[in-house]
C-alpha cells in the first residue's frame, strides 16, 4: 500500500498531471480559460501520430513474435468487457437498458490519452514496453461499439426502423475514424522507417512530446470538470460504478498480460487499456447509432470520473501490481 501511495503521489506531481489539475481548477472557479477547438484537435492528432510511430518503432526493434496472439487477445477483450459493464449497471439498476448499453460500449473501448499518460508514467520509471501494445490499442477501440449496439438492440427489440441505414453509417464511421487512421498510419510509418528513419524525426516525436501532452491534459481538465458541473443525472451508484469497474477491468488486463508473457511495462499498459473508457470515438458512434441514449451520462462517466481516477490512482496501481508479479 505504501508503495502504491508513493507511486500515486509521484504521478500526481508530474507536470502532465499537474496541467490536468490546473485545467480542472480553472473550470471549477469558472475561469474564461479556453483551448481553441482547432488547437485541441491538432494536439490530439499529434499525440496519436507520435504514439503510433513510437509503437511501430518499438515493434521494428523487438520483432513480431507475439503480434497475432496479442491482436486476438485485444479483440476478445474489447468485445467482452462491455458485457461486464452492462451486467453491473443492470444489477445496480442505475440506468435503463439503452443507457446501460451505451455506457458499456465506452468501458470496453479505450482512451488514447490515458494510454499516452501511462506510457509516460512507465517511461519515467525506466520500464520498457512492447510495440505491439499500440496495435492492441488500435484493435480495442471499436469492437466494444458492436457489443454495445447489440446489447441495445436486444433491449429495445425490433423498434429501430432506421437500423440498416445507421449500420452502414456506423461501419463507415468505424473504418475511417480519424483516430484509427492516424494511430494505425503512424504505427506503420514507425515500423517501416525503423530506427534509422525515425532518427530523422526524433525531435518531433520524442523531444516535444511531453510539452504537447501538458497542453492536451490542460484542455482535458477543463472539459472534465465542465462536464461534471453540467451533469445532473449522475447518481452515487453511477459514480461508484465508474470508480470500481476500472479496477475490475484492470485486473482482467493484468491476467491477460500474464497469459501473453508481458513484462512490467506492457502489463501496466494492457491493464490501463482495459481499465480506461473512451470519450472520443465511442461517443461519436453512440450519437449516430443510439440517439436515445443520454450523452450526459456516458460522456460524463468516462471523461469526468473514470479518466481522472485512472490518471491519479489507476495507473500507479496497475504498475505496482505488475512490478509485484514480476518479482
Amino acid at each position: 500500500m505504501v508503495e502504491i501511495l508513493s507511486l500515486a503521489g509521484a504521478n500526481l506531481l508530474s507536470p502532465m498531471v499537474l496541467c490536468f489539475v490546473l485545467g480542472a481548477v480553472a473550470a471549477a472557479i469558472r475561469s474564461d480559460l479556453e483551448i481553441p477547438e482547432a488547437i485541441a484537435k491538432g494536439l490530439a492528432i499529434y499525440l496519436m501520430l507520435a504514439i503510433g510511430m513510437k509503437g511501430g518503432l518499438a515493434l521494428a526493434k523487438s520483432g513480431a513474435d507475439n503480434v497475432l496472439a496479442a491482436f486476438m487477445a485485444a479483440l476478445a477483450l474489447s468485445f467482452s468487457l462491455p458485457l461486464l459493464a452492462y451486467g453491473a449497471l443492470r444489477a445496480l439498476r442505475a440506468v435503463g437498458p439503452v443507457d446501460a448499453a451505451a455506457v458499456a460500449a465506452h468501458y470496453g473501448s479505450v482512451s488514447v490519452v490515458t494510454f499516452v499518460t501511462a506510457v509516460e508514467f512507465i517511461g519515467a520509471r525506466g520500464a520498457a514496453y512492447d510495440g505491439v501494445l499500440v496495435a492492441m490499442l488500435a484493435a480495442m477501440e471499436t469492437p466494444a461499439i458492436v457489443t454495445g449496439l447489440l446489447l441495445a438492440r436486444r433491449a429495445i427489440g425490433a423498434t429501430m426502423p432506421q437500423v440498416p441505414v445507421r449500420r452502414a453509417k456506423l461501419l463507415r464511421e468505424v473504418l475511417v475514424n480519424g483516430s484509427i487512421v492516424v494511430l494505425v498510419g503512424g504505427f506503420v510509418i514507425g515500423w517501416a522507417a525503423g530506427p534509422v528513419g525515425m532518427k530523422k524525426v526524433e525531435p518531433f516525436v520524442v523531444d516535444i512530446f511531453n510539452g504537447m501532452l501538458c497542453l492536451f491534459l490542460l484542455d482535458m481538465g477543463l472539459v472534465a470538470v465542465r462536464q461534471l458541473r453540467s451533469a445532473r443525472e449522475l447518481s452515487p451508484r453511477l459514480i461508484a460504478f465508474a470508480l470500481t469497474l476500472p479496477l475490475a477491468n484492470g485486473a482482467i488486463g493484468v491476467a491477460a498480460a500474464q497469459l501473453l508473457g508481458f513484462g512490467v511495462g506492457s502489463t501496466t499498459l494492457l491493464a490501463t487499456l482495459c481499465a480506461s473508457a473512451s470519450y472520443i470515438a465511442v461517443p461519436a458512434a453512440m450519437r449516430l447509432a443510439l440517439p436515445q441514449a443520454r450523452p450526459a451520462i456516458y460522456v460524463t462517466l468516462s471523461l469526468g470520473v473514470t479518466f481522472p481516477f485512472n490518471i491519479a490512482v489507476g495507473i500507479p496501481l496497475y504498475f505496482a501490481v505488475a512490478e509485484r508479479l514480476a518479482r
